[in-house]
């Protein structure tokens, strides 16, 4: 007897509305390519491509669930990553607060281009003019679209080069969130709060646990339990933590298309998302809104 098709998804992705290289079309293009059945946009700051991701999807009949990854602070850590799934994305005071955190945004990488591009006179090389950069960029730069104007230029041989060479030494502090207060903001517009790729904040399991329980107590719904960051059995301690806490599990590649070796819709060592991971996302949405 014929089995069933497994099915796959990918919910953590960048489109050029952020820090990607594709636009919103092209990436649920890219998705129907690699059989998944669901994706969900997670610019930076960012809601501006998600019409276009859910015609796009519409089109396609791939599901498009609305998301944005804010950077926040916990404690002494910085730049830890939150997913908000199923939000709200037409709320004005929402939209307010992301803009105003974009233009930081955009005022910080263009400071990082500045930096860059003083290190390249340093090195009697031709600086990189804005709309070379631009030229990647859909909504707002990021410093994968100054790497790849280092790529086109051949200042560098790679995108990893381009980090190390140019733009971590040239780095411009962000600004983050309270994690306390995205998880709220993200809750109050009918959205699920998700940690991503929590092995980035520490590789002490210990340290980790803790975390993951004061993160709980916040109001956290679920971890990002399968992705790029995790080990396999880094990936089966976080769902069991998951499970313990009564968080929801969820799976995404972080896929911004200069990574190398990184696929849409698989993670570290190829795995693949299980469609499985969906159900409980949509029950929680569903209680929510």
């Amino acid at each position: 007897m014929a089995t069933d098709k497994k099915k796959y998804i990918d919910l953590h992705m960048h489109s050029n509305y952020s820090d990607g290289v594709f636009s919103p079309t092209e990436l649920v293009e890219q998705a129907k390519s690699e059989d998944l059945t669901a994706i969900a946009l997670a610019d930076h700051d960012s809601l501006t491509g998600i019409p276009e991701a859910l015609q796009a999807g519409a089109k396609q009949s791939i599901e498009v669930i609305p998301a944005v990854e804010l950077s926040v602070q916990f404690g002494r850590y910085k730049d830890v990553h939150l997913l908000g799934y199923g939000i709200d994305y037409t709320n004005k005071n929402f939209l307010e607060r992301l803009n105003a955190f974009r233009e930081r945004r955009e005022r910080r990488n263009m400071d990082i281009l500045e930096r860059v591009n003083e290190s390249l006179v340093i090195e009697k090389r031709q600086v990189i003019p804005l709309n070379e950069v631009l030229a990647h960029a859909r909504d707002a730069i990021g410093r994968p679209h100054i790497a790849r104007a280092l790529l086109e230029r051949r200042y560098v041989a790679n995108v990893e080069e381009a980090f190390r060479r140019y733009l971590i030494p040239c780095n411009v502090p962000k600004q983050y969130w309270s994690i306390k207060e995205a998880i709220t903001e993200i809750r109050s517009l009918g959205g699920a709060a998700v940690l991503a790729h929590p092995t980035t904040i520490t590789n002490d399991q210990q340290k980790l646990c803790s975390i993951l329980k004061d993160l709980a107590e916040m109001g956290l719904d679920g971890i990002e339990v399968f992705n790029n960051m995790a080990f396999p059995l880094e990936s089966e301690y976080l769902r069991r933590a998951a499970q313990e806490l009564g968080l929801i599990v969820t799976g995404g590649s972080d896929f911004h298309g200069i990574e190398e070796g990184l696929k849409m819709g698989r993670g570290r060592g190829g795995m693949r998302f299980s469609a499985n991971l969906l159900p409980p996302l949509r029950s929680l949405l569903l209680q929510r809104n």
